[in-house]
């Protein structure tokens, strides 16, 4: 009883201690103030209209026309029936934003610790130190909240795998169901693969484990127990995983229809992202040192140099105001290194880097090497295009890889690893079944290779020049000198954060030598590591992700303000798309105000990005016919901005004369070159067989109007003496919308690449587009079958083990 009294009291103190150190990080939240973050407002822009459906009936869209011309909401953070998953989630991540990702890093790292039989003290520090690791709160500055999200149940999932191996199987298979089943909610499935990669690597190790001590048949018992519980919380998420793989078919991470580039150049990659896109961000491999030192390569690609820079006195020298020099050099671009631009380097903390290399001379059996060999394949793939044999390799062969960008996230497993080893490292200095020969030993080597490489850091600073891709833009400010400024600044905070990183590491190395030598007690050694492991990953943190990120909620409900077009624009109540000139194709600043034909998400509708790349960006009037955009928002050179009526948009929906025949995609997109989408629409035949069989003739006098307007529910009115071929400026999309004339289901095709038509025949008629993915309704009965199921186990389990422990102590 005593011993069940303290474990739940150990573990309640230290939850609210993390409760603490969370609330205690983003203290503004407690002033009721919320983080800015720029994708976060990208994604308000692009959910408003279904945000406002669902506030004014209560209903679900699945579908918005404000952004890309068109879309299904499946990630635009869509509420699917029965997803009681998604509500224990949101009772999980109680605080406010973001201290509740905080929490869930702290919590999740220190759960996994204690599954690998970590003192509660040790795990504490492993906790925070994964929690502050600067990525993980970068990203969150940054607002990429479900990478935060998907980043903070891993550990978990970890640590349910790790118990099913350590024979837990009844606990392990709870733990590893749920976590598995939390991890698809956060809706990152880019990190949830990336630990998958960790845990094969992990199989692997175990499997080899496995036959060196002849324990194959519970190695396979692990493996089948894993799957179950893998494939359980995987089907309590049905409904999102099947809705989005519907639409990444769909969208730019499918299979391309196209085999040509614009400039008719043959396609290397139709299957998914391009290499160049994928290995965009790649870390450079001398970059990767900022996991030890952080501002290594300067930091942030927009970071405040302070007045005690060479920049700031270089202004000040030229004559500039002392606030105005503050605020120039509160944004230059501090970052050299190779990637098009960071918010700030991934540093581990220089005591976990020891910590880490420690462990490595330090820490026996299988846990070394899954970990070892985890922070190597993370290491090697974050390298990108810097290590394009292996890359390629992942692309080309490995399953999914090549749906995936930004490669140097993967590094995401190398600061998940590196902390837990350096944490066992910490627990071998204090375990009595170490001999001291081998702890002392240990020290002196990890000690020497990590001073070792300051030094050479130190020694080969000569090597480097420090110049950035953008110093060039620099020099046409007309300060020709700041550039060099610039570079003499990066050599300071290169030389001072070596010399922080090596001071930090030798009071550690101190630390653990007078423990070794029994003149500081273990208490004392882990309180004071600690502490320093927070001051240093805070006060890195801090130069990125601080107080002045948050503002009021009303500015991140309403991140956009409405210009005086946008003014001008909203007074006419029709239905039609704008497209701004001035935003760029990757803004969801339009979106949020009109219906737009462009937008901001990593997963476009590649039928609108292949109308940028052929037509859109050439400046294609008959394309923007075909869109009904009626309105283009220009900026004059005086920087006015004003929009343009185009008086010859094709409207909602309009009869054509004729339709044209092609025989593929290639031919189909460059038809609309010189096509006059008014009275000719194109058909791929290869897709829509047979197009003599719709038999029409055109009619002048036809009309057409869409008389009613709901993002997933559309209304036309139509007048023809003739059957016709009525076109519609509605994005093609076969899985979900239904058509219907006069109430009767219709089959509808599609045309111009990605437009809806259908043959109407004469007479007075209505027609709905209905959009009723059947996707939603399939993955909803297997998501409340999985979920019931999985709370029936759960239930289960709880009881067995209260009986258990009841049986065991009567």
């Amino acid at each position: 009883m005593k011993k069940g009294l303290k474990f739940f009291f150990t573990h309640f103190f230290v939850t609210v201690f993390f409760i603490i150190a969370a609330l205690a990080y983003f203290h503004p939240v407690l002033q009721g103030k919320v983080i800015f973050q720029n994708d976060i407002a990208q994604y308000t822009g692009m959910a408003k209209e279904q945000n406002d459906f669902r506030k004014n009936t209560e209903t679900e869209p699945y579908w918005t026309n404000s952004a890309f011309g068109g879309m299904p909401t499946y990630q635009l953070g869509a509420n699917y029936p029965h997803n009681y998953i998604k509500q224990l989630d949101r009772l999980i991540r109680f605080l406010p934003r973001p201290a509740d990702y905080l929490f869930l890093y702290f919590i999740g790292f220190y759960i996994l610790l204690c599954c690998l039989k970590v003192d509660y003290r040790l795990a504490i520090v492993g906790a925070l130190a994964f929690g502050f690791s600067s990525y993980l709160i970068i990203i969150i500055g940054a607002g990429h909240n479900a990478k935060a999200h998907a980043l903070g149940y891993i550990p978990i999932l970890l640590a349910g795998i790790v118990l099913v191996f350590r024979k837990k199987y009844l606990i392990g298979f709870l733990v590893t169901a749920l976590a598995m089943a939390l991890e698809i909610v956060a809706n990152h499935y880019q990190m949830t693969y990336y630990f998958m990669l960790l845990v094969l690597i992990l199989g692997v190790v175990y499997l080899i484990d496995a036959v060196r001590h002849k324990e194959l048949k519970h190695f396979f018992i692990s493996v089948g127990i894993l799957f179950g519980s893998v494939a359980l919380g995987i089907a309590a998420n049905a409904t999102s995983l099947l809705a989005t793989k519907e639409y990444a078919d769909w969208s730019t991470r499918g299979k391309s229809e196209l085999t040509i580039n614009p400039d008719g150049s043959p396609k290397d990659n139709t299957g998914g992202l391009s290499k160049e896109y994928i290995t965009q961000w790649s870390y450079g491999v001398a970059e990767s040192l900022n996991l030890f030192v952080p501002r290594l390569f300067g930091g942030a690609s927009q970071e405040n140099l302070g007045e005690d820079s060479k920049s700031f006195n270089y202004l000040i020298d030229k004559g500039l105001p002392r606030s105005s020099a503050l605020d120039f050099v509160s944004g230059l671009p501090l970052y050299w290194g190779q990637q098009p631009g960071v918010s700030g380097p991934a540093y581990i903390g220089a005591i976990i880097f020891f910590l880490f290399v420690l462990g490595l001379f330090l820490v026996k059996g299988k846990h070394k090497w899954w970990l070892l060999f985890g922070v190597l394949l993370s290491l090697l793939l974050s390298w990108g295009k810097n290590f394009s044999g292996l890359t390629n390799f992942m692309i080309d062969y490995f399953p999914l890889y090549d749906k995936f960008r930004a490669v140097s996230s993967i590094q995401v497993i190398l600061e998940l690893c590196a902390p837990i080893l350096a944490i066992l490292a910490l627990k071998k200095i204090f375990s009595n079944k170490v001999s001291q020969d081998d702890k002392v030993i240990s020290v002196k080597y990890a000690g020497g290779v990590v001073l070792g490489l300051g030094i050479l850091l130190f020694l080969l600073k000569g090597m480097f020049d420090f110049v950035g891709p953008s110093d060039d833009r620099l020099r046409m400010t007309g300060l020709e000198e700041l550039p060099a400024m610039l570079q003499l600044d990066r050599k300071a905070v290169y030389t001072n954060d070596l010399l922080r990183s090596l001071i930090y590491v030798l009071i550690v190395i101190g630390l653990i030598w007078f423990y070794l030598k029994n003149k500081l007690k273990m208490n004392v050694v882990v309180i004071v590591i600690g502490v320093l492991i927070v001051f240093d990953l805070v006060g890195v943190n801090l130069r990125y992700v601080n107080a002045d990120n948050f503002v009021s909620k009303r500015r991140m409900l309403e991140p956009f303000q409405a210009t005086t077009a946008d003014k001008q624009i909203l007074e006419d109540d029709g239905v039609f798309r704008v497209f701004d000139q001035t935003d760029g194709f990757d803004s969801a600043k339009t979106a949020y105000f009109h219906n737009s034909i462009t937008g901001y998400h990593a997963a476009k509708p590649a039928g609108m990005q292949d109308l940028f790349n052929f037509h859109i960006y050439k400046g294609n009037l008959s394309v923007f016919n075909m869109l009904n955009i009626k309105y283009i928002i220009r900026q004059d050179q005086e920087g006015n901005i004003f929009p343009i009526e185009n008086p010859n948009a094709n409207g909602n929906a309009w009869f054509v004369s004729k339709l044209e025949g092609v025989g593929s995609a290639d031919e189909e997109i460059l038809a609309l070159d010189s096509l006059d989408t008014k009275n000719t629409a194109v058909v791929n035949t290869n897709t829509v067989k047979n197009i003599n069989r719709f038999d029409f003739q055109a009619d002048s006098t036809a009309t057409i109007n869409l008389v009613d307007y709901q993002p997933n529910h559309l209304t036309y009115k139509s007048n023809n003496s003739n059957a016709g071929i009525a076109v519609f400026s509605e994005m093609y999309y076969p899985n979900g919308w239904n058509a219907y004339v006069d109430g009767k289901i219709t089959d509808y095709f599609k045309v111009d690449y990605v437009l809806r038509a259908l043959r109407l025949p004469e007479g007075e008629h209505t027609i709905e587009f209905k959009f009723e993915p059947e996707v939603v309704e399939k993955g909803s009965k297997i998501t409340l079958a999985s979920t019931i199921l999985l709370g029936l186990v759960l239930l289960g389990g709880i009881g067995y083990s209260f009986w258990k422990r009841k049986e065991e102590t009567s």
